[in-house]
């Protein structure tokens, strides 16, 4: 069955969710072993995935999405919109790629490049400016496509998962 990327419809609010609450888990907690605390972890995923939130964000004004799709099933997505990230040079007219998400099974499909290809195209069509990424200090398979792709470490801030906070690094395009 072939993998279609799309645009994400209201309607995959739930599956959306489920695919960011199971890859953050199988990436940071089960991958890469950062131990959250139980209580910081839980409102993390509850706040950031729970189909009311994705809701939400999936009508963010000037945000877009796009869902590996196979036969109804989502693997893997893609988030854009209106960078927030702390840094000074950094705009809101600027684009953010906010999460770039493959889950654990259709890790090695070439989706994520595919989503970031999408992504990119998307953002340099939106923008007044440079293009942004915040990414975890010590994800560095993450970093290393990321800069194969012409963004560069301009910053680094903290990022909450509930009171917990992991260290990123922003990195600028353009």
């Amino acid at each position: 069955m072939s993998i279609d990327i799309r645009p994400a419809r209201p309607d995959d609010a739930a599956a959306l969710g489920a695919v960011g609450r199971q890859t953050f888990i199988d990436t940071f907690v089960t991958g890469f072993g950062i131990p959250y605390p139980k209580d910081d972890l839980a409102s993390f995923l509850d706040a950031g995935f729970s189909e009311a939130a994705t809701a939400k964000k999936l009508a963010e004004p000037g945000a877009a999405w796009w869902v590996a799709d196979r036969g109804g099933e989502l693997l893997a997505f893609a988030n854009t919109g209106p960078n927030s990230l702390p840094h000074l040079d950094a705009r809101p007219s600027h684009m953010e790629l906010r999460r770039l998400y493959v889950g654990k099974a259709a890790q090695g499909l070439g989706l994520g490049t595919g989503l970031l290809k999408q992504s990119l195209e998307w953002m340099e069509a939106n923008t007044d400016g440079p293009l942004w990424i915040g990414v975890w200090s010590g994800n560095l398979k993450a970093q290393k496509l990321y800069a194969a792709y012409g963004f560069e470490k301009v910053g680094e801030y903290d990022y909450p998962v509930g009171a917990w906070l992991d260290h990123e690094f922003i990195l600028r395009r353009g």
